[in-house]
């Protein structure tokens, strides 16, 4: 078993974090970033909670046997600590009660977005691969409970993946307070070397190690258009066939429909914030929840703008993102 997670949040800098520590001595981190073992309780994602766009092809991915996880970290050095990210392991609350039970002692990162953010990088995420049909964001997100109804993964809660307050009030029923480290994206963004230091002496590993966090994985954002459209339509076709044939076999063919939808450079349109206003009310409870759990104010997340992408806020000189915050 590994020594600790980082469990969250999708879209929050999960990645960009998990590229950080792989760089620190004192730890070893699992390829693939994401096994999602302690989402399957041992067994094969079952079909049903994987009809959206392109989920049955990747929850094949999913490491679920126990002797196959354990391999991941077989090759750890005696004097590091082993890890994974899965940034659904927050939002899962089956996976609170099998971490604890696998490893009492373990320690466990979450990061942490602005919800509506997160939410509104999620969407894009999924429409830039081609696999989100729905071209308007609010609409996306109003579409949730049907297609949760319908069994559509986890990485399409747009909304839900963002209660970050009952995430945590649930995980505090399995494990001590104390080895779970709370980050919010902004300082993981805006302030690399002391957030790193800060989960590294959570870690109980030296410190003054780590000082850069990888840009984010975010691509290039894909507009409408006649040709994008019908690539998109032939990724969804390809997702639901590749789901019946080995992982490896669609991700291969899939390559030159991506590198066609990517082939520009444009930037994500900003969040209308008629939009922003109408979705940040889905989290003023949670919020309030969070705030009180953490001792901490999150009321910047209710505001009427957020902070933008990864890549956004590094182009920022320091003073333009303290007026950001």
């Amino acid at each position: 078993m590994p020594d600790f997670l980082v469990i969250g949040a999708p879209k929050a800098g999960s990645t960009a974090l998990h590229a950080a520590l792989e760089q620190h001595p004192q730890l070893f981190l699992s390829t693939p970033k994401e096994p999602k073992f302690f989402l399957t309780d041992e067994r094969p994602p079952a079909r049903r909670h994987h009809r959206g766009p392109g989920d049955a092809h990747s929850s094949r991915e999913w490491i679920w046997r126990l002797d196959r996880y354990e391999a991941l970290f077989a090759a750890k050095p005696p004097y590091a600590l082993a890890g994974e990210s899965t940034p659904f392991y927050l939002w899962d609350t089956a996976a609170h009660a099998r971490i604890a039970a696998a490893n009492p002692a373990m320690k466990l990162i979450a990061v942490i977005r602005d919800p509506v953010d997160r939410a509104y990088s999620n969407w894009t995420h999924l429409r830039t691969d081609g696999l989100e049909p729905e071209a308007d964001f609010g609409t996306a997100c109003e579409l949730e409970p049907r297609r949760a109804r319908d069994g559509w993964a986890p990485f399409w809660r747009y909304l839900d993946l963002g209660r970050y307050g009952a995430q945590l009030q649930h995980l505090y029923e399995h494990v001590p307070r104390e080895q779970v480290h709370v980050v919010r994206y902004r300082q993981l963004v805006d302030e690399p070397v002391s957030t790193l230091d800060g989960i590294c002496e959570f870690l109980g590993i030296d410190t003054g190690v780590l000082d850069t966090v990888p840009g984010s994985n975010m691509s290039a954002w894909v507009g409408p258009g006649a040709v994008n459209d019908a690539v998109r339509h032939v990724v969804r076709g390809g997702a639901a066939v590749g789901g019946y044939l080995p992982p490896q076999a669609w991700r291969f063919a899939e390559r030159p429909l991506r590198a066609v939808l990517r082939r520009g450079n444009a930037h994500r349109p900003s969040l209308d914030p008629a939009v922003r206003r109408e979705l940040v009310t889905h989290f003023v409870d949670d919020v309030a929840l969070l705030e009180h759990l953490l001792g901490r104010s999150f009321q910047d997340w209710l505001g009427e703008s957020g902070r933008g992408t990864f890549a956004v806020r590094r182009s920022l000189a320091p003073s333009e993102r303290d007026a950001s915050q």
